[in-house]
């Protein structure tokens, strides 16, 4: 039995790893290399392996870094099964379709150029058709379910509390009477988020592979999160500016539509207009309305009194593209809540173009930025962008709110691993190499663990 890791090593995309248990292949994610436009030009690499030989797929969740090459997979050959949450089903069937949108856009706008060149023209990753087709390969799992998904190899997905049906994998291997049991964080929730219920306990295990986005910083506190997010409200309805909020369409979005709706009178949300605008991030409001077995108690409460987290009486939920240029003539008293989250791409760049260089506006950071995006660099303190070949100075304000994460912090990982039992080996991936040499550190000095950091193509046996 051996383990190859092929993504997310030293980096926080990309997630992929190769399980090989006797002469059967397991690949456990699948994700798309996100960043700039040279670090993305990867996603087209020929896989480290031929994907006709892949005999299972285990999803952690619906994350286009961890799912965003299944449609390639499929396309070059793979005809297995994708086990999954039964949410990321319905998550993905969104996901991969704009993402294989999103190709056929890019494509078509640069083989415009191309053939005034002369040049021979490019194909798309994926198309929107091939991401449907890949969507027939997913299986749908629940949480607490054994599922034996080839010989001598069971699954069982336990909640992740990341995003809507996310899931720690716990893999049963046997071979030749061997037996190991090896589990994968995916990505770890923070512990208190709205919405979701935190990490399940992992009782026992041989092997961790674990995530380590946030490993060297804590979080700041719910209290404190809350307090900041009401006071940039309040800051820029004073100045009678627009709030803009790169969010990931995928859980964060559904976060912030429930926080407004709970703090509705304390932070004043009735005197905003807000609007939602992000076709994908309106059908995944809808799914998570869908599947509220799986939200907390304080939510499930709330959701019980309500019908739904998400009733904002004030909210607009903007589909079409004409719709989204109409926000744009609106200069005071918005808050616009657009994708992408890392300003990579999306309606949230136009916004940006009509509002980052006014000295009114704010920039509200709900998310984690990788290095190499429009988003570090605000996060940075950038006195320039450049959007379209335009360079624009930053005159908006631009707040950074780190206590509003998805991913567990530097405590909320060594809790998670400190339940343990045994301490068992740890491989450190998904996370930037400062972040994972500081949780490397910690878990072993407070757990005596044998910690490896991750390298790419780096083998490992079970």
């Amino acid at each position: 039995m051996e383990i190859e890791f092929l993504g997310a090593t030293r980096e926080v995309t990309g997630s992929c790893f190769l399980l090989r248990v006797g002469d059967q292949q397991v690949l456990v994610d699948c994700g798309l290399v996100q960043g700039s436009r040279k670090h993305e030009q990867h996603n087209s690499d020929a896989f480290a392996f031929d994907p006709a030989r892949i005999d299972a797929v285990v999803l952690t969740h619906a994350h286009i870094d961890h799912s965003g090459r299944l449609p390639l997979l499929v396309k070059r050959g793979y005809q297995g099964p994708v086990y999954t949450h039964t949410a990321t089903v319905d998550l993905c069937a969104i996901m991969l379709e704009d993402a294989g949108y999103l190709n056929e856009k890019e494509v078509e706008w640069e083989n415009r150029k191309r053939a005034r060149k002369g040049l021979e023209l490019l194909e798309p990753l994926y198309t929107r058709q091939e991401a449907r087709a890949s969507h027939r390969h997913f299986k749908a799992l629940e949480f607490g379910r054994p599922q034996q998904i080839l010989p001598g190899v069971r699954l069982t997905l336990r909640d992740a509390g990341h995003i809507l049906g996310s899931a720690i994998a716990e893999l049963d291997l046997e071979e030749a009477g061997h037996r190991r049991k090896v589990v994968f964080s995916g990505d770890l929730g923070h512990h208190g988020a709205p919405i979701l219920r935190d990490p399940e306990r992992v009782p026992q295990a041989d092997l961790v592979i674990m995530e380590s986005t946030y490993g060297d910083r804590l979080h700041r506190d719910w209290e404190a999160t809350w307090e900041e997010m009401g006071m940039v409200l309040s800051a820029a309805h004073a100045g009678k500016g627009n709030v803009l909020i790169p969010a990931f369409t995928i859980g964060r979005t559904q976060e912030l539509l429930y926080i407004f709706n709970r703090h509705y009178q304390e932070w004043g949300i009735g005197d905003w207009q807000i609007f939602l605008d992000s076709p994908m991030g309106i059908e995944a409001t809808e799914i998570y309305d869908r599947h509220s077995r799986v939200y907390d108690a304080r939510a499930s409460d709330f959701a019980r009194e309500r019908g739904t987290l998400f009733d904002l009486p004030n909210l607009h939920m903007t589909q079409r593209a004409e719709e989204s240029m109409q926000i744009n003539t609106v200069h005071s008293g918005a808050i616009i809540i657009a994708g992408s989250g890392m300003c990579t791409g999306g309606r949230i760049k136009h916004h940006l173009k009509h509002n980052i260089w006014r000295r009114d506006a704010h920039v509200m950071i709900v998310g984690f930025q990788a290095r190499g995006t429009l988003g570090r660099a605000l996060v940075d303190g950038a006195n320039h962008i450049r959007l379209w070949g335009e360079t624009m100075k930053v005159q908006a304000e631009v707040h950074t709110v780190g206590g509003l994460s998805a991913h567990a912090d530097q405590q909320g990982l060594l809790d998670w691993y400190g339940q343990i039992g045994g301490h068992p080996p740890v491989v450190l991936v998904h996370g930037e190499p400062d972040a994972m040499a500081v949780l490397a550190t910690q878990l072993k000095s407070e757990f005596g663990a044998g910690v490896t950091q991750a390298e790419f193509r780096q083998k490992l046996p079970v």
